[in-house]
């Protein structure tokens, strides 16, 4: 515990701050918020307080507008990523930790594949050295394995924490309070970098695709799970008729907060789709850049890296 406080006292080399205008940027040019035409700072402000609003609602109502398929496309994602026992994960606007809980889960099972190997392949143990071996890999289940959540927004962060806590994990996982478009970390940190259903909400992508590739180590891995354009025309209406008559009706029951949710659907369609993400990304120096659509394009897995 102490080495893996340590380790994470040294990744957070500046210091996070509260959320503000990134440095030299004034209000900014006119930006879009959903369907709202509105300057780059008041954007800013506007997503903080969508996700202020709803971050003690979020997973409950990610369930209720998914069915629960959320969960998969996160597994999927996490399947992709395939860590392995000593990789250091950087997970982007995650206040509510799904994918760092995910991520632990994956290493701690490739950790315990490992030790029942290496037992095989010494059979004149003894029940004791077995039952040592056991007891060893139970207090260094990850390894060097590290997971930093890091998120704008305190209340999501704070979320995340309790369900942590209230879940049993501890061991290799950390918050940091901290701007996706100007990340609180040194260059060249981080193994992975992973941003779940957040790269939409930041002012700007450019940055943070930016900031993705300063802080990932050479060899490193970028991947993004988002919504995304549906490929299927019939598929397409569908989708439409249930995000603008269900979605913003589930969150003013369900959230208390019709506003939050219309804005998350608005936000979605002015996404671009999957080819022009997957230029920015390369145009932000990733290498063999490609995606793959889940559920006919709702959602896209963009992965790059950096070479």
């Amino acid at each position: 515990l102490c080495r893996c406080r340590c380790r994470c006292r040294a990744l957070l080399s500046r210091p996070p701050g509260a959320p503000r205008a990134l440095r030299g940027f004034a209000a900014g040019p006119e930006m879009h918020f959903g369907f709202q035409t509105v300057t780059e700072a008041e954007r800013r402000e506007k997503i903080y307080q969508v996700f202020e609003n709803v971050a003690k609602k979020y997973d409950v109502m990610n369930d209720s507008m998914t069915l629960g398929v959320h969960r998969l496309w996160k597994d999927i994602l996490v399947h992709k990523m395939n860590p392995t026992p000593g990789t250091l994960l950087l997970d982007v606007a995650g206040g509510t930790g799904d994918i760092a809980f995910r991520f632990i889960n994956y290493v701690r099972a490739a950790r315990e594949q490992q030790l029942q190997r290496k037992l095989k392949h010494h059979q004149d143990l003894s029940w004791q050295e077995i039952f040592d071996s056991y007891q060893e890999d139970k207090f260094h289940s990850l390894g060097d394995s590290q997971a930093v959540v890091c998120d704008i927004n305190r209340e999501m962060l704070k979320v995340g924490k309790q369900k942590a806590q209230h879940l049993g994990y501890s061991e290799g996982l950390s918050w940091v309070l901290g701007n996706a478009e100007e990340l609180p970390f040194d260059d060249d940190k981080f193994d992975v970098y992973t941003i779940a259903f957040g790269i939409r909400n930041v002012t700007r992508i450019d940055l943070a695709l930016q900031e993705a590739y300063r802080v990932l180590k050479p060899g490193g891995r970028f991947l993004c799970l988002e919504f995304s354009h549906v490929t299927n025309p019939l598929v397409s209406r569908l989708y439409d008729l249930y995000s603008f008559q269900v979605i913003p009706v589930l969150g003013e029951v369900i959230a208390g907060d019709w506003n939050s949710y219309q804005y998350l659907v608005e936000s979605i369609r002015r996404f671009p789709p999957q080819e022009e993400l997957k230029e920015m990304i390369e145009d932000a120096g990733f290498f063999k850049v490609d995606y793959e659509n889940l559920n006919f394009g709702i959602v896209a897995i963009h992965s790059g890296f950096k070479l």
